[in-house]
């Protein structure tokens, strides 16, 4: 399988998780030097927030050589380590788990909550550099392997390699990538690069084995035990800090067989692993590191080089223009609706004053008596809805402050930390809107709407995550969270989240029931044979076809994001996207309550809710065909991991798409039965 031949798999193949990268406006977007934003720049990103700028996560860190260092300006370069991963598995694995060089004063640094969920381990590496000091073929450790020994430690060396584990490598806070050529002379900058390669034993070459010739050999395995590192910088000369800033890391892996530790060549043949192990083998690891100087390139532009060689840009405003287009569609549908038949509707209805005509009546003003009658299992279609609320709420604001590039990748873990906190936080008004539909409903189970709210969804989803996270743990993945994390999402549930939602219902349950525009009959009324298109299944299936086909191409570009390691930088994109969304669910769900209204059935609650909800069932079949289709997963664990994780998606994607139909729904029903004269 050649590169120029199967890009689009070699990405997926070779992609790594984001270590840090720009946010970047349509023109050449640059903020200056300084760590902070000021007021001005952000009301500008308000109005454009599509294009939004990046924020670094760390200050600008100056480096100076050796003998010229101050309190301001370092000499030393240290590079970090983080998880290794791989797109045929869903397990990634600490630095550690691998017999690679280890530092003999490990460092890590602080990790947050989102850093912890997503299973990212950074630590300090052997690797070390004095800046602008290159060095040639250096020895940074060297591991024995003997049989019968630690054999072991090779074979998972070997099974790494076999999937195609990747290494994710961090100097200044920016991923040091691997750039490699693919199709029409384009350069492709991955920021992982592989362990090592195998040939297969009918000499089929896998994988990274393409970029040399003398990857060969039938049956055997070959460990990338040299890099090549070319580090680029900006030098501070005529600008108003010392020393230089880096701009760029990158990276060319290598494979060599040295003759001894005291005498490495770096232009010996490959490092072979045999498949069985019959005599001692030594493995030395070695670098050379060479410095640059490009003063073209600015430090605030410095992940342009990365996000430049990603060919998404294209397909993505052909998302925004399918997105739209249905958009334009659905909103003349209902502007016909609105300003016209149900304008005509409304104009005659209110014209009629006698009885004999008002016994030939029609339409969606038959069921006036009924419209507004509770729906049977109100209870959990109120805690369906605050659950959704809190969801609508928090996943807004995550996504705006990410359009305004407040949780750029370069700051790690701040997107699933911000939303984990905004989610705690934001218990009041689901169990506000909770307690308040269930008022108006007419229920009096008030004790158990509370407590239904405050567990029922949350707890499905953390019993899911603790089954994914046992079967890490019994892997060893760093995946897994440890007990400690997991007593402190319990204490934030229980300690913040649970109270937060009771106070919301205290509030909801003060409040009257909602208005609304006409009286309900005591006996409920008859609905007539309904068509096919009319029945209630036929509706729910094709209301979720259209918010689906809005996000589909957005939806790919997540998933590769989560499960090939691919970045997600393109958040104005999403933004836009998830405004397309609502308009788009609100508006389907409207037109398909009117027409099953016009036929007569007023059973519209629950399935204005499963009407949008329903584009949730597509994107979990989406989500099937993404995994056999367009992953490489194997292994019972990964399926598993994989599906699992798919559910926990599929239901917050439904909560908060049936929330979003529902309201719509509900605020066309009051208004079009507030506006007619009723008896």
């Amino acid at each position: 399988m050649g590169v120029t031949s199967r890009e689009s798999n070699r990405e997926l193949r070779l992609l790594g998780s984001a270590a840090g990268i720009r946010m970047r406006n349509n023109s050449e977007a640059a903020m200056g030097e300084n760590n902070y934003l000021p007021v001005f720049a952000v009301l500008l990103l308000y109005a454009s927030c599509c294009s939004a700028f990046y924020l670094p996560g760390l200050a600008p860190v100056s480096f100076c050589t050796e003998g010229n260092s101050t309190d301001n300006c370092k000499s030393k370069i240290e590079l970090f380590v983080n998880r290794l991963d791989s797109v045929e598995s869903v397990l990634p694995y600490e630095y550690d788990a691998f017999d690679f060089c280890k530092d003999e004063k490990e460092r890590r640094p602080t990790e947050n909550l989102g850093q912890v969920l997503f299973g990212e381990r950074i630590e300090s590496s052997p690797y070390k550099f004095t800046f602008n000091k290159n060095q040639t073929c250096k020895t940074v450790c060297h591991k024995f392997y003997q049989p019968k020994v630690n054999t072991h430690l090779l074979e998972f060396i070997k099974k790494g390699i076999q999937l195609n584990y990747q290494h994710h490598w961090i100097i200044d806070n920016m991923p040091v990538t691997w750039c490699y050529d693919v199709e029409e002379g384009q350069k492709f900058c991955s920021p992982g690069f592989p362990i090592g390669c195998a040939v297969a034993p009918d000499g089929r070459v896998k994988d990274a084995c393409i970029i040399n010739s003398e990857f060969n050999k039938k049956d055997t395995f070959y460990l990338f035990n040299h890099v090549d590192i070319t580090i680029t910088y900006h030098s501070g000369n005529g600008e108003n800090w010392d020393g230089a800033r880096l701009v760029a890391a990158r990276l060319v892996p290598k494979s060599y067989k040295h003759p001894s530790r005291n005498n490495l060549n770096c232009e010996a043949h490959p490092m072979e692993i045999p498949q069985e192990l019959s005599s001692e083998l030594e493995v030395i690891y070695s670098y050379s590191v060479t410095f640059r100087e490009n003063n073209t390139i600015k430090w605030a532009s410095r992940w342009d080089y990365i996000l430049e060689s990603m060919p998404h840009t294209n397909i993505q405003w052909f998302s925004i223009m399918n997105s739209l287009v249905i958009v334009l569609f659905l909103s003349g549908m209902v502007a016909m609706i609105m300003l016209r038949t149900l304008h005509k509707d409304i104009a005659r209805y209110n014209q009629i004053d006698s009885s004999e005509d008002a016994q030939e009546e029609f339409g969606w003003k038959l069921v006036h008596g009924d419209i507004f009658r509770p729906p049977k299992k109100g209870m959990l279609l109120s805690v369906f809805l605050g659950q959704g609320t809190q969801i609508f709420i928090m996943t807004f604001i995550t996504l705006f402050l990410a359009c305004l590039g407040f949780l750029s990748p370069a700051n790690r873990g701040a997107l699933m930390t911000c939303s984990v906190v905004l989610w705690v936080l934001l218990g009041t008004p689901a169990g506000y809107v909770s307690a308040r539909l269930y008022k108006t409903f007419g229920g009096e189970k008030w004790k158990t709407n509370v407590l239904m709210t405050a567990l029922l969804c949350p707890g499905i989803i953390f019993a899911d995550f603790f089954v994914m996270n046992i079967i890490l743990w019994e892997k060893g993945s760093s995946a897994a969270i440890p007990f400690g994390t997991l007593v402190a999402i319990l204490a934030m549930w229980f300690g913040i989240s649970v109270p937060l939602t009771f106070l919301g219902a205290y509030f909801g349950f003060k409040e009257r029931p909602i208005e609304h525009p006409v009286r309900t009959n005591h006996i409920p009324r008859q609905i007539p044979e309904q068509s096919f298109f009319t029945k209630p299944l036929p509706g729910i299936v094709m209301g979720g076809i259209l918010p689906f086909g809005c996000i589909f191409i957005q939806l790919f570009f997540i998933l590769n994001s989560i499960w090939s390691h691919q970045m997600y930088y393109m958040f104005g994109f999403l933004f836009l996207v998830f405004i397309i969304l609502l308009i788009t669910c609100s508006e389907a769900t409207v037109l398909l309550c009117y027409f099953h209204l016009c036929a007569e059935d007023y059973h519209w609650w629950w399935r204005s809710f499963l009407t949008s909800g329903f584009t949730a069932v597509y994107l979990f079949i989406y989500a099937v065909h993404y995994f056999f289709s367009k992953l490489q997963i194997t292994g019972t664990a990964s399926t598993i991991l994989y599906f699992g994780y798919t559910m926990i998606m599929f239901l917050i994607f439904f909560l908060f798409t049936g929330t979003i139909g529902f309201f719509a729904c509900y605020w066309f029903v009051k208004k079009i039965y507030s506006v007619v004269k009723v008896d």
